[in-house]
């Protein structure tokens, strides 16, 4: 009883210390402008969208799982009396027929030097009972993407990137804010929380506008391509990539379908 009751006290003790380093880390960063956007680039020209409407066309479909998916967990979330209800794991998440949801789909090549002007409205992470949503999100390069804490407690959000830049920024109550905006395309950048450490999420960069994250039927639609021949990719967390060559036609539309397996 003795031992369990000094373990217990360890661990509060070390909860305690994770969360003065995180309050001591937003402290510092709002008194160096935290609250600002990160990662900027500077003002560009403004772009004008290069694709003619008048032969743009669609590349859509559906992703399958194929096989018996792994049934979701049941998250411990007792490290934090705020983070109450039922909480599960989000890494394969199925709907009827096998649709696979939280697939990023995007054209991985055959866009050739086109530039896209970049959207002004933010891309937004939130937190949500103790958990990232969307569990994957899409942006361009140049984008802001806005990360809300909508919980009355502490997380902290911790991107981990390998072509941008790291960062990890404390978010100590309901409402705060941080922006960041990515300087290079990356598909995808991995998001965790280091206070609640089942918290995950994925963010897709490209630097045109036709990706798509499928949800709870599987489907996906990238419209307004201009005609031309494209890789396009289907990126899963768990599964991995599968690539597929597309033809589109002048004002054509194409069906792909892409199949995961659970081994």
């Amino acid at each position: 009883m003795l031992a369990n009751c000094v373990t217990g006290r360890r661990r509060r003790l070390a909860r305690h210390l994770l969360v003065a380093g995180l309050l001591m880390t937003a402290s510092l960063s709002l008194a160096c402008g935290g609250d600002s956007t990160e990662g900027a680039p500077k003002p560009a020209a403004a772009v004008t969208n290069p694709v003619d409407p008048a032969t743009a066309g669609r590349i859509g479909g559906k992703v399958t799982l194929i096989g018996t998916p792994p049934a979701p967990q049941t998250i411990k979330t007792e490290s934090d009396p705020y983070c109450t209800g039922s909480v599960t794991t989000e890494e394969v998440v199925v709907g009827a027929d096998g649709a696979l949801q939280n697939v990023f789909v995007y054209v991985k090549d055959g866009l050739g030097n086109m530039v896209f002007p970049v959207p002004t409205t933010p891309a937004v992470l939130g937190q949500e009972r103790c958990m990232y949503k969307p569990h994957v999100v899409g942006i361009q390069v140049g984008q802001t993407l806005d990360i809300v804490n909508g919980d009355d407690t502490l997380h902290n959000i911790h991107a981990v990137p390998t072509a941008n830049g790291e960062f990890n920024k404390a978010q100590q109550f309901k409402g705060f804010r941080n922006q960041h905006v990515f300087s290079v395309k990356e598909v995808l950048v991995p998001f965790k929380c280091d206070v609640h450490r089942w918290m995950t999420a994925y963010v897709g960069v490209v630097d045109h506008p036709f990706f798509s994250v499928t949800g709870n039927g599987g489907a996906f639609s990238l419209e307004g391509l201009p005609p031309g021949t494209y890789t396009i990719e289907a990126v899963h967390e768990k599964y991995g990539r599968q690539r597929q060559t597309v033809t589109l036609e002048p004002k054509g539309t194409q069906d792909i379908a892409f199949t995961f397996k659970t081994s």
